[in-house]
């Protein structure tokens, strides 16, 4: 027995989730979709501050991080076209929906990351070998540094919403962000430090130290977007919620087994077999399994759930989420 699917608020804890209305649903995605929109706004303004500390310094290490830049506003824009697609209603090519668009955006801010890393990484062995005194320019170091506070201000934006919306998208959008803005952190502290104490090889060991970090980042953004686009499961925690308002919410159904659960961005996918006794009408089990459902999205969000219903010579019993077991025969 498929349930009907519906949508409500999506929240970073299980307890303050509440039912949304098809209005709220709609502006939930259209949110998602202006602060993408923002992004594209941000990583611009950022790169015309870059530039212009370039210009006024004439510095490669700022010319390097200009054209960093660059890769946010190609990822931004890439971002609002994977969001614009994961907004779509399922159609009859995708029966499911097109939610797993987020990840793909995921994957390129990911790469994005890594090619970052690799970048500093590089420029960092080049000033280690070939040590140079960075021309020192208060005003090119404020307008960088200002670029790296505005990074870091929509960064921790970008993170927080992509948490509490449950968005791979803004989620590695943020992450991305961040990662320009520990290239600023080094640039500036370059051009702080060197100039005091003399000593260049401050210049390559911070930007060595910081390329480890984004890498580090970068790795771990792939594995949270291959785990999604591989359907993998949620937490334990999750899974065993589930399990449990299953058997609190399943009053006259026996048991229910051969749980499976995977997570899409924002939506969680359930689908389990209740085991019911034989005698019991159609109606009686669609009701229990409408008293599931409604509990299970109360708690947990957006959820595509399926239930199998099977009379109770079906009955497994070993790994089962036991409900009612008095009522087997």
């Amino acid at each position: 027995m498929s349930l009907p699917y519906g949508l409500i608020t999506p929240s970073p804890t299980l307890e303050s989730a509440m039912p949304l209305s098809q209005h709220d649903v709609a502006f939930h995605t259209s949110s998602k979709i202006y602060i993408a929109w923002i992004s594209v706004g941000v990583s611009l303004l950022a790169f015309t501050l870059k530039y212009a500390a370039w210009t006024v310094t004439g510095s490669v290490a700022l010319y390097s991080d200009a054209l960093e830049t660059v890769i946010n506003i190609v990822a931004a824009f890439g971002g609002l076209i994977a969001l614009y697609i994961a907004s779509k209603p399922a159609d009859d090519n995708h029966t499911y929906g097109h939610f797993k668009a987020e990840y793909l955006s995921s994957v390129m801010e990911s790469a994005m990351v890594v090619v970052t890393a690799v970048s500093i990484a590089r420029e960092a062995w080049i000033s280690w070998q070939h040590p140079i005194m960075p021309d020192s320019s208060l005003l090119g170091i404020t307008l960088n540094g200002t670029a790296g506070v505005l990074n870091f201000a929509w960064a921790r934006i970008l993170l927080n919403k992509g948490a509490r919306w449950r968005s791979p998208a803004l989620t590695a959008a943020g992450r991305h962000v961040m990662s320009d803005v520990w290239t600023s952190l080094t640039l500036v502290c370059t051009f702080s430090l060197v100039p005091l104490t003399g000593f260049l090889w401050i210049d390559p060991l911070l930007a060595s130290l910081i390329a480890c970090n984004i890498l580090r980042v970068g790795f771990v953004m792939i594995r949270h977007s291959i785990g999604g686009l591989m359907d993998e499961a949620p937490d334990t925690e999750t899974r065993a919620t589930i399990r449990t308002l299953i058997q609190q919410n399943g009053k006259g159904a026996i048991e229910a087994h051969d749980l499976r659960v995977r997570a899409v961005g924002a939506i969680l996918f359930i689908d389990f077999h209740l085991v019911v006794p034989a005698q019991l009408s159609v109606e009686n089990a669609h009701t229990i399994c409408d008293h599931i459902e409604h509990a299970l999205k109360a708690a947990l969000g957006p959820a595509l759930i399926g239930i199998h219903v099977e009379p109770e010579r079906e009955a497994k019993n070993k790994n089962a989420i036991i409900i009612s077991p008095c009522l087997q025969d």
